[in-house]
């Protein structure tokens, strides 16, 4: 039987843990645990880029990035870089270029 274990690393500057399966991506823990969707899965192969997260400081697909790597890393999604009111740099560059997705309820 295959047991959940609990990890624990720094989410957008706050710490933070979660209950993984061993086979749970970083992408599923991020959308379903803490609901941040800025990053969507959408090609599953780590090619298009819909969910680039950095750990580290390193951009990763997180549709391919098992959960359990991230226990003691600091993850950073498109939420986590904004500097309060003003858009980050990458934020400003998704809008100027018009690549943002639409969620089936918009």
């Amino acid at each position: 039987m295959i047991e959940p274990r609990t990890i624990r690393f720094t989410l957008n500057g706050a710490p933070v843990s979660a209950s993984i399966m061993p086979y749970e991506t970083l992408i599923d823990v991020l959308s379903m645990q803490f609901e941040l969707k800025g990053a969507r899965e959408s090609c599953g192969q780590g090619l298009c880029g819909c969910c680039t997260v950095y750990v580290d400081s390193k951009a990763v697909s997180s549709c391919l990035y098992l959960a359990s790597f991230a226990a003691g890393t600091k993850v950073v999604t498109v939420e986590g870089i904004s500097r309060g009111a003003s858009l980050d740099l990458v934020q400003q560059a998704f809008i100027d270029a018009g690549a943002f997705q639409r969620t089936s309820s918009q």
